[in-house]
């Protein structure tokens, strides 16, 4: 589709909005604001490139499939974002977790330093990126029995405070060198498989961790520390130290975001309903968007009722800006490329969505208590072409429109990929 051609169509639908209230041109303006930090680990299937032997052991994490192309290295899966970057509208972030750093050897985790890290610096500097990071408390023989800083053993936990303490500082050397915050998320798989005999005990081993942790504090223009909870894991069925509860209250009293992966809760559970209760009272939260399926099972994102709830809170706060966004999920059963920019591209067109809303009639009938016009004007919304709207935004922002970024992967597959043993 040409430019020309997607404008006309676009031109058309902005009249269609138009007559509902809805201004296109403002909702696409906004919607260039949002950035997104995409997970390096969906290329390689959360591999990384250490050699510890202790492949996501311990780590209550699952990854099927095995389709053709994994990256092997650095320089691949960094091929393989520039490529699914080239497909995405908008300037987003890339996000990564410790293990990927480029080691010529084997390096233990308390060691990690910001050299390992140098070739993902001067990258991020090439294509004008900006990175997020992660300390990696897994997929290690220190975490085979799934504990790491609530373990009973005090040498168990000086490790992985240890290896905490290493990746915050390079998440602050990155936000240093690249002129902007780098997030450090801190996920941990703690928990217990049967029933707890002393919770109190791993809880409060925990806030010792992290007091330890947090002892060296960073401008917040170089770091933002997050802290992600999880309702259960493989592994940590009955019990998980780092509850929503315990991390909220953490985050809460010492001034850090809580991280909500869709994923973490119960299925019952909204995740969009959380954001207008946190953002009373926290500076800022992230959110890792995910898609489980009966449980947290990590499925490539896609546009459907829970995406757009969540979009439409998102649009709707009062400093959206305060809502980091980042995608988490890996799929090694289809296309690895093709899973970060179908999920990429579902979270962009439902905070579209959500910008084509008629905000000011569904409040105003809200208000009036007129539940069925508030009603009517979403569903009225939905009928209009919001095809043409979504494709010239691609193409204003010189990425393939919906039907056509199919192929290029396709393309790149045959090319690249293929060739990959």
């Amino acid at each position: 589709m040409e430019l020309s051609s997607a404008e006309k169509q676009y031109q058309e639908a902005k009249e269609k909005f138009f007559e509902i209230g809805v201004n296109t041109d403002e909702a696409l303006n906004r919607l260039k604001s949002f950035q997104l930090s995409i997970h390096c680990w969906q290329g390689d299937d959360v591999r990384g490139f250490e050699n510890t032997g202790g492949e996501l052991s311990g780590s209550g994490l699952q990854v099927t499939g095995n389709y053709p192309g994994r990256a092997r290295n650095a320089g691949e899966l960094r091929q393989d974002l520039e490529k699914a970057f080239s497909l995405i509208p908008g300037k987003h972030r890339v996000n990564l977790h410790s293990i990927y750093g480029e080691f010529n050897g084997q390096v233990e985790r308390t060691e990690y330093e910001p050299a390992h890290f140098r070739g993902w610096l001067e990258w991020a500097k090439a294509h004008d990126l900006k990175l997020d990071f992660n300390a990696t408390c897994f997929a290690h023989p220190k975490a085979a029995d799934g504990l790491t800083l609530s373990h009973p053993k005090k040498e168990i936990r000086k490790f992985w405070i240890e290896h905490v303490k290493s990746c915050r500082k390079i998440a602050a050397f990155f936000g240093r060198e690249l002129k902007s915050y780098s997030i450090h998320n801190l996920w941990i798989p703690d928990g217990l498989k049967d029933l707890p005999s002393d919770r109190w005990l791993y809880r409060g081993l925990l806030f010792d961790s992290l007091e330890e942790i947090f002892e060296v504090e960073f401008s917040q223009t170089q770091l933002k520390d997050s802290l992600e909870s999880k309702l259960f894991g493989i592994g940590s069925e009955a019990f998980v130290v780092g509850s929503h509860e315990f991390y909220l209250s953490y985050a809460i009293k010492k001034g850090k975001m809580v991280c909500l992966d869709l994923g973490h809760f119960h299925p019952t559970e909204s995740v969009a309903d959380k954001l207008s209760a946190i953002l009373q009272v926290s500076d800022e939260i992230l959110l890792h968007i995910s898609r489980g399926l009966r449980w947290d099972s990590d499925h490539v994102v896609i546009l459907n009722d829970e995406l757009e709830t969540l979009c439409e809170e998102i649009i709707n706060a009062l400093s959206p800006e305060k809502i980091h966004l980042a995608l988490d999920y890996f799929d090694a059963s289809m296309n690895r490329i093709g899973a970060w920019v179908l999920g990429a591209r579902a979270v962009l067109r439902g905070l579209l969505r959500a910008l084509l809303l008629p905000w000011k009639q569904i409040k105003e009938a809200e208000l009036e208590g007129d539940s069925l016009a508030k009603l009517t004007w979403r569903q009225l919304a939905k009928d209009l072409p919001f095809g043409p709207v979504w494709d010239y935004y691609c193409l204003s922002m010189n990425v393939p429109p919906e039907n056509l970024w199919l192929a290029e992967v396709k393309d790149y597959e045959k090319n690249v990929l293929s060739q990959r043993d």
